[in-house]
């Protein structure tokens, strides 16, 4: 198949969403499939390369004022038709609902094209400075999913990652036929393995103390601030490590300064991929405290190297997280309780064992071959389905053309079956 994908988060970004858009586009084409990216660049130039298998497009951006790291491209409305066209796609798969995605779809429909839409994004993703502030934060939630849900009942076809992102899209009156495809997980690559000193060495982390891991963007949203206050209240010896950075990250070292943490926790930075997968398979266990995530892909790198995991209960973490399953889910924002369930990981080796060995049951299901059948499967059903009713839309312009009229009883027999019925007596030449 031909599939172009169109998203606004992408390599050499940093997140869940170029992740997953990444990792789609590369399994497709190692598949054999013929895949397009259409992504903004690093600057006010377009780049257009081979990225091994993937045909890669980046048109040119400016940087996103309220997200680090997000650009915006300007309007290459025309140079994304020519694409269209030249390319040809069976499918064009929107990952982001912004300036990209926006031009995608209004292309696609005058070139008929299946278009499927897959939402990764809540109101804190947008502006977390609106969302902060009590006054503006539900008025900018139904506004954001207002937009949102316009977007998508545009669209052939709507996914989200969990029964509770999708949720959230159908309260707000999504109402385009949809379903949930998991963002998946490679389970060959992410599984358990042997614990590495050295990789707590390289990180001067402590060798004889139980490690709590936590992967993620530093900003307001994912509530490290939480996990740091459950760090002061701890009484066990569990060590924390925080993998990541971004805009909280200044504020974030200063209440750990305050609240005295240095042989508590420790702030790593980014953590390049072949460190990050052994330093998971050298903890104990992971920690999520975030209050906006519609999946979390690092908590399912975790759960997959056979970690448990202690997470907030919000949005579509508890989907994960099975509470007394394999770790446990505290109220968001109560660091009383995240610090209970800290020190009872850290301290009780044989728990960890069990729940571990849950975790890698949960995560069996988000296997990423099992989600790339499911894509390929939608794919196809959508792609056959609009050269079908572009079959249809042929005979009855043929039947309008010979006979100055299409007979109601044929229209609806052509629209329910496919099939050109014409009068026995008339033939196709007549």
């Amino acid at each position: 198949m031909r599939i172009m994908i169109v998203t606004d988060q992408y390599p050499p970004m940093v997140g869940g969403v170029p992740t997953v858009t990444h990792g789609l586009a590369h399994d497709f084409a190692e598949r054999g499939h013929q895949v397009w990216v259409v992504a903004p660049s690093q600057g006010a130039r377009d780049v257009r390369r081979l990225e091994q298998k993937v045909r890669v497009y980046r048109f040119s951006s400016f940087d996103w004022p309220t997200y680090e790291g997000l650009r915006i491209p300007f309007i290459p409305f025309i140079p994304i038709r020519n694409l269209l066209k030249r390319s040809d796609p069976h499918i064009i798969h929107i990952h982001s609902p912004v300036v990209l995605g926006n031009i995608a779809q209004m292309l696609a429909g005058g070139l008929r094209k299946p278009v499927i839409a897959t939402n990764h994004y809540m109101p804190f993703n947008m502006s977390r400075s609106l969302t902060a502030d009590p006054l503006f934060s539900k008025p900018f939630s139904n506004i954001t999913y207002t937009y949102l849900v316009h977007f998508c009942n545009r669209c052939e076809y709507v996914t989200a990652p969990t029964a509770t992102a999708l949720n959230l899209l159908y309260g707000h009156g999504l109402r385009a036929p949809a379903g949930v495809i998991s963002n998946g997980i490679d389970l060959k690559k992410f599984s358990p393995g042997e614990r590495s000193d050295q990789i707590r060495e390289k990180f001067d982390l402590p060798l004889d103390r139980p490690l709590a891991l936590h992967v993620n963007r530093l900003s307001e949203e994912k509530r490290i601030d939480v996990l740091l206050d459950a760090a002061a209240k701890m009484t066990g010896n569990g060590y924390i490590a925080l993998v990541g950075s971004g805009p909280a990250e200044a504020e974030l070292r200063a209440q750990a300064e305050r609240l005295h943490l240095s042989d508590r926790v420790s702030f790593l930075g980014y953590v390049r991929d072949a460190d990050l997968l052994t330093l998971r398979r050298s903890s104990e266990m992971f920690v999520i405290p975030s209050e906006a995530d519609l999946q979390s892909l690092a908590t399912m790198e975790a759960m997959a190297c056979g970690l448990p995991v202690v997470a907030a209960n919000s949005y579509a973490l508890p989907e994960l997280v099975h509470h007394g399953e394999n770790g446990y889910v505290f109220q968001p924002g109560n660091s009383d309780e995240l610090a209970t369930y800290l020190d009872t990981l850290l301290t009780d080796a044989p728990l960890r064992a069990q729940m571990g060995q849950k975790s890698l049951e949960i995560i069996a299901k988000h296997d990423r071959a099992q989600v790339l059948d499911q894509w390929e499967s939608l794919y196809r059903r959508l792609s056959d389905e609009f050269i079908e009713a572009k079959q249809r839309r042929l005979q009855l312009r043929l039947l309008r053309k010979r006979f100055g009229y299409a007979p109601p009883a044929v229209t609806r027999r052509i629209v329910r079956t496919g099939e050109l019925a014409l009068d026995p007596g008339i033939s196709e030449e007549s």
